[in-house]
């Protein structure tokens, strides 16, 4: 871990210790600490009221499911048991995920917290960030993760009525429905799917190449720093 990312690893971790004690990592380019949802929303005061973090954009929110993440590499997943497919190295099968900047400090971190699988739920945040809003209306959408506190958690991508969560590793890949519209009836009506289905096979994790330069980068300091 550089210097600049020792630093902040540091202040963060300390100015947290009396609420939680928090690991952080560093995952392409930004600090990543993991927090309990029971401590989430408190923390998320900190983070931003603290004068030394004072983090007061909230510049994303998004939920991940984390069924079949690095554990079929051969593309065998068990699509009847999601939570089957999870990988070791994930706590849960969801996770909402805060994307943080401090404009007055010029640093940027990542904050994860792990969720339940059968109902995944947490504090919502736009108390703290009105920002917040539209992002955790998303994954409440895309993922069904629920925001308790959220003052207007609705659907904002699908249809009025909409069944289900089309983020989810276990959702149709061809939908459940059809819609068209029906000249003889003027108006929009929905139909069973024709599509054949299809298998959806994860993909093979890969590091990204857009940051591949940057974590080199980090490894050369880190490597400068150790040998003195």
């Amino acid at each position: 871990m550089s210097q600049y990312y020792s630093e902040l690893s540091d202040k963060v971790t300390s100015t947290l210790a009396e609420v939680e004690a928090v690991q952080a990592t560093v995952a392409y380019g930004e600090l990543t600490i993991e927090v309990s949802k029971e401590n989430l929303f408190q923390i998320c005061q900190i983070l931003r009221d603290a004068q030394e973090l004072a983090f007061d954009t909230i510049i994303d929110v998004c939920g991940v499911d984390y069924s079949g993440y690095g554990v079929a590499k051969d593309g065998v997943t068990n699509a009847a048991d999601p939570k089957a497919n999870v990988s070791k190295d994930c706590k849960t099968r969801y996770a909402s995920v805060y994307h943080l900047l401090s404009v007055k400090n010029n640093h940027r971190i990542r904050v994860r917290t792990w969720l339940d699988d059968d109902f995944p739920m947490v504090d919502s945040v736009v108390p703290i960030w009105s920002g917040a809003n539209w992002f955790e209306r998303e994954a409440f959408d895309m993922l069904g993760i629920l925001y308790s506190g959220h003052p207007d958690l609705r659907r904002i991508l699908t249809d009025y009525g909409f069944i289900g969560h089309p983020l989810r590793k276990d959702f149709p890949v061809v939908g459940q429905v059809e819609m068209r519209y029906d000249a003889n009836k003027q108006r929009v009506i929905y139909e069973p799917v024709t599509l054949e289905e299809r298998v959806n096979i994860p993909r093979v994790i890969r590091d990204d190449n857009r940051y591949a330069e940057r974590m080199q980068e980090q490894e050369r300091s880190d490597q400068k720093e150790e040998s003195v």
